[in-house]
Formats: structure tokens, C-alpha cells, sequence
């Protein structure tokens, strides 16, 4: 299995620094050893060579925990392992937890290291053991400076580290997850560096102090006469002025170096943040990515990444309602508006159905009217018919009585004459009644088609009405031709009375005719009295139903002005939606989200636990 390059060898670089930052350490304690003459002539080679085979196998002991505190971030660079999420979030958690590790390894390096060298000292230079307590608080001086300086040197290579696991695959969120922020020690570090920064020259000008005054005070004490004891205080004054001052100038760097690094420590996620924070104020949104640092420094980065995953999703989100909201408005926009033209199309179709439904109304009340006048004529009729029918009977006795009393033949035939007359008054008002009766059922038959399906009815009644107006029409002039013939019989019987017994039988023939005649009008006239009556409720039906029309339209035009209402009302609202929309688009637009490559856009939110890391 082949490594990703940038994997190689990423742990010894990571804790590369601890042996720097030793070396220093040791190095300032072997010039104070050297330089400042508080120790004895003979010892300082033995000091030396313990101090040095103190750091090789500080050194190698180094190599061996750094193995097993990283060996997750060991196995991925060497291939053991596969580059997965949960693997690289296992080496997130090694890596932040090494520069701590370093600090207490360190520590306890140049614990170990000083009490081991301040026990074998005195033994192997042959030196008083209040030498190995002046070794032990050398030690104890440079020991936490030293450590303080690797921890913060293994802080920013930690960051860059953990900067290039994260780049490999995990998710911000899930980094955060595998790092919780619970530990709050910022103010402790403060307090310890600060200690570490005063003491540690304390310690340094307190041993160069002690150390010169024992000197002078023994050398005053052997010195018996005046001029070697003012030698003893010349010496005194003049001191060792370059060297300590070399040493203390050494110390002050350290202790500055160390004091710039913990200022970078501190800053550079800040400013990180800061950045951040600027650009997405400057509408530039970016994916989120982890600015590692510690403590309460890392609580605030942790909030400040989990705050940015939540502005791309929720700007994400907001960029694509606005687009929907945007697409849904037009077309609610262009929907609202061909219902507005429906509408008013619809109203003015509407108004002018419900104008036609008021004039077939009308023309119904009409045809109402009409029929009940041809009804009444119709009744008219066939009271005539009636008396039409009596008549002809009575003319038939008559006849009858002629036959047997052909006295009477001039007075009966008198009779009949004026009976003829009568009859033809009758058949020229049957005549005319059926004249208007066809006239009549033309017109219904004409409004009964202007009105549709609703006429249909009303259209058959009229036909058959005027069919049998024509019937009628027939039967009269048939019967005008029968009273022309009777006419002209009774001229010749009162011009030939002579001729009485022929003429009688002829009479009563005809009269016989004439019943039957009249008889066919009768039912004629009964007939078309049923028919009148029938077209007379038919349309007293029509206009109540056409009335119903008429409301009924006046309900739906009401119905329609009120929807073309709204409709407008929706117009108007969808556009006041539409401006909305777009306010909220050029709100969206102000951030300016770039894609990202490691996390996909939906990744659901998991909070941190709060806290310090």
C-alpha cells in the first residue's frame, strides 16, 4: 500500500522540534557551566560529558514515544494503514494531543536527566554533593524554559499537521466532533510561562550571586594580609562582566523567542478568524474550513467553523428557495394573469348570456300570454262547434218534418237559410281562429328554437298545434263548400217547393253531411282545445324554467365578478411575492459561496460539546 506523499514522514516532522529546543536548553547550561567559573575546574568535563549522554538518551527515548503517541499518523505514512476518514480522525486526535505530550515529556527529561547528573556528579568529579544541589537547581532553571520553548515550536507544526490531515478527507464537523473543546487551561499557560519567564533567570542570578559571594568570602578568609585581601576585593569588583553577561543575554533571547512564540501561538488562529470573519462580512463565504488552535483560542475557532457551516447551508438553502420562490411567483404571476383575461372574458361572456336569458324570458312571458289567448279562442271554437253540432241536428228534424209536412218546406227552408248563414259566420270564425291559431304556433315554434334545448318541447307543442290549425283550415273550406252547396239547395227549394219530396230527401242527405261535418269539427275543435291547453302549460313551464335561467345567470355573473376580483387581488399579490423574491435573491447574492471539494453541500449539523480543547 503507497502512502500519499504529503503522509510521509509528517510525524518526525511534527516533533522535530522537541530536539532543537532540548539541544538549546543544554546548550545554555553548558555555557553557563564554562563561562561563568561557579563550578570547579575539575568537574566541568565530567559535567559535560553526563549532560550530553543525558540528551542522546533523552533523544532516543523521544524517538520511541513519538511512535507510539502518533502511531496512527506512523502507520498512514508508511502505508500499514488505509487513508480513510476514520483513520485520519484517529491521527487528528494523536496530533492535537502531542505538543502537550511534548511539554510533560520534556519535563520530565530534564527532571530525570538533572537528578541523574546531579547524583552521578559529586561521585564521578570528586566534588562536594552541595555541587550536585547547584546542578539540580541549574536543571530545574532551564528545564521549564526549555519545555515551554518545545511546546510552543511543536504547537505550530502540530497546526500545519493537522492542516494537511484535514485537506485528506474528514469534515470540518467531523473534526470538531472528533475534537471537543472541553478543556479551558489558556489562563493556567499564561501563569506557568510567566512563572517559567521570571524564575528561570532568578534561578540563574541566584546560583552566579551565591556562588561569587562564597568564592570571595573564602578567598577573604585565607588572605592574612592588607594587600592580598584589597587583591581579593579588586578581583571581586571586576568579576567575570563578558561572560555572564554573554549568558544573560543568551537567557533573555531564550526568554524572548519563547515569549514571541507563544504571542504567534495566540495570534495566528485569531487572525485566521479574523480574516474569515472579514471576508464573510465582505459577502465572500467560503468552505468552512478548522482553524486549529488551543484552549479557549480553540473553543472560539470550533463555534466560529461550526457558525460557518451553518451560513453555507443556510445560504445555500436560501439561494435555492429564492430561485423556487422566484420560478414559482412567475409563473403564479403569468397563471393569475390568463385567469385574469379568463375572467373578464368569462364576465363578459356571462353578461351577455345573462342579457339573452332576460330576453328569452320575456319572450316566454309572451308566448305565455299568446297561449292563453289562443286557449280562450280555442274554446271559443268548440263552444261554436257545439252550437254548430245542435244546429245541423235540429236542421236534420227539421228536414225530417219537412218530409211530412210539406207545408212547412218554405218556413223550414227560411230557417235553414238563416241556419246556413249562421253556419257560415261560424266556419269564417273557425277560419279565422285557425288562421291565427297557425300563425300563432309558427311564432312559438320559432321562439321554441331561439331557445334551445330548453324550447324543444315547447318547439314539438307548436308544430303539432300547427298542424292541426291546418287541419282545421282544411275542414272549413270543405265546409265552406258544403254550406255554398246548401245555399244554393235552399234557393232552388224555395224557387222549386214543388219539387218537395226530392228535395227534402236531397235536404236531409246534406243535413246528414252536414252533422257529420260538423261532428269532424267538433273533435277538431275539442283536439286543438287539448293542444292549446297543452302549449298553454308548456309554456307557463318554459317561463318558470327560464325564469330560474335568468336568476340562476344573475347568481353566476355575481359569482364571476367576485372571482375576476380576486383574481386581481391575486395578481397583485403574486407580484408583490415576486418582489419579495427578488429582494431575497439580491440579499443571497451579496455572499458569494464557493463550492466545496471535501464536504458535501447537505451535510447534516452536529454540534460540538462546549468547551476548551
Amino acid at each position: 500500500m503507497t502512502p500519499p506523499p504529503e503522509l510521509r514522514s509528517l510525524g518526525r516532522w511534527t516533533t522535530r522540534p522537541r530536539i532543537p529546543g532540548s539541544c538549546l536548553g543544554v546548550g545554555v547550561a553548558f555555557l553557563h557551566i564554562h563561562l561563568s567559573h561557579t563550578l570547579p575546574e575539575a568537574g566541568r568535563t565530567p559535567l559535560t560529558g553526563l549532560m550530553f549522554c543525558a540528551l542522546a538518551l533523552f533523544i532516543s527515548v523521544g524517538y520511541a514515544r513519538d511512535a507510539r503517541a502518533l502511531r496512527t499518523l506512523f502507520a498512514l505514512g508508511e502505508g500499514q494503514l488505509p487513508v480513510t476518514s476514520e483513520h485520519l480522525l484517529v491521527a487528528v486526535q494523536e496530533v492535537a494531543a502531542i505538543p502537550g505530550r511534548s511539554f510533560w515529556f520534556v519535563m520530565q527529561g530534564w527532571l530525570g536527566g538533572t537528578l541523574t547528573v546531579a547524583v552521578a556528579f559529586p561521585t564521578l568529579a570528586h566534588v562536594p554533593w552541595t555541587e550536585g544541589l547547584r546542578v539540580t537547581a541549574l536543571g530545574l532553571s532551564i528545564g521549564p524554559l526549555s519545555a515551554m520553548l518545545v511546546y510552543l515550536m511543536v504547537v505550530r507544526r502540530a497546526r500545519a499537521t493537522l492542516a494537511r490531515l484535514v485537506e485528506l478527507g474528514p469534515s470540518p464537523l467531523e473534526v470538531l466532533a472528533a475534537l471537543p473543546p472541553r478543556r479551558m487551561h489558556i489562563r493556567r499557560r499564561l501563569v506557568v510561562f510567566t512563572a517559567i519567564a521570571v524564575l528561570s533567570p532568578s534561578l540563574f542570578i541566584l546560583d552566579v550571586a551565591f556562588t561569587r559571594t562564597v568564592t570571595v568570602v573564602d578567598a577573604w578568609a585565607q588572605a592574612t594580609t592588607p594587600a592580598e585581601r584589597a587583591e581579593v576585593m579588586a578581583r571581586a569588583r571586576q568579576g567575570e562582566g563578558a561572560p555572564l553577561g554573554l549568558i544573560a543575554g543568551l537567557v533573555t533571547l531564550l526568554i524572548l523567542g519563547t515569549a514571541a512564540l507563544a504571542g504567534t501561538a495566540l495570534s495566528e488562529p485569531l487572525r485566521a478568524i479574523t480574516e474569515d470573519a472579514t471576508r464573510i462580512a465582505r459577502g465572500e463565504v467560503r468552505p468552512p474550513r478548522v482553524i486549529h488552535a488551543e484552549d479557549e483560542v480553540w473553543a472560539t475557532s470550533a463555534a466560529f467553523t461550526q457558525m460557518q457551516v451553518q451560513l453555507v447551508q443556510a445560504l445555500s438553502q436560501l439561494k435555492r428557495a429564492g430561485i423556487q420562490i422566484s420560478s414559482t411567483t412567475e409563473q403564479l404571476v403569468a397563471t393569475s394573469t390568463e385567469q385574469e383575461v379568463g375572467a373578464d372574458e368569462q364576465a363578459g361572456a356571462l353578461n351577455a348570456t345573462s342579457a339573452t336569458t332576460e330576453e328569452l324570458a320575456r319572450s316566454a312571458q309572451q308566448i305565455a300570454d299568446n297561449a292563453e289567448s289562443v286557449s280562450a279562442i280555442a274554446e271559443t271554437t268548440f263552444g261554436a262547434a257545439q252550437s254548430g253540432q245542435r244546429g245541423a241536428t235540429a236542421f236534420l228534424g227539421a228536414m225530417q218534418r219537412m218530409k211530412e209536412d210539406n207545408e212547412a218546406i218554405a218556413d223550414a227552408v227560411v230557417r235553414l237559410n238563416k241556419r246556413v248563414q249562421q253556419i257560415g259566420k261560424v266556419v269564417e270564425f273557425i277560419n279565422e281562429i285557425a288562421d291565427k291559431s297557425d300563425l300563432l304556433a309558427l311564432n312559438a315554434e320559432l321562439e321554441g328554437t331561439k331557445a334551445g334545448e330548453v324550447g324543444r318541447g315547447f318547439s314539438l307543442v307548436a308544430a303539432e298545434m300547427r298542424r292541426l290549425a291546418e287541419n282545421v283550415i282544411r275542414s272549413t273550406k270543405e265546409i265552406e263548400g258544403l254550406i255554398g252547396e246548401i245555399r244554393d239547395a235552399t234557393n232552388g227549394a224555395v224557387m222549386a217547393t214543388e219539387a218537395g219530396l226530392k228535395t227534402t230527401e236531397l235536404g236531409t242527405l246534406l243535413a246528414a253531411q252536414v252533422d257529420d261535418s260538423l261532428g269532424l269539427i267538433l273533435e277538431l275543435a275539442r283536439q286543438t282545445s287539448h293542444a292549446v291547453r297543452s302549449i298553454s302549460l308548456a309554456t307557463l313551464q318554459q317561463q318558470t324554467g327560464t325564469d330560474q335561467l335568468a336568476a340562476a345567470m344573475g347568481d353566476i355573473l355575481r359569482v364571476t365578478e367576485q372571482n375576476a376580483a380576486a383574481t386581481k387581488q391575486m395578481v397583485a399579490a403574486n407580484a408583490d411575492l415576486s418582489a419579495l423574491a427578488a429582494d431575497l435573491q439580491h440579499v443571497v447574492q451579496r455572499f458569494h459561496v464557493e463550492p466545496s471539494t471535501g464536504e458535501p453541500s447537505g451535510a447534516p449539523l452536529s454540534a460540538p460539546a462546549s468547551g476548551g480543547g
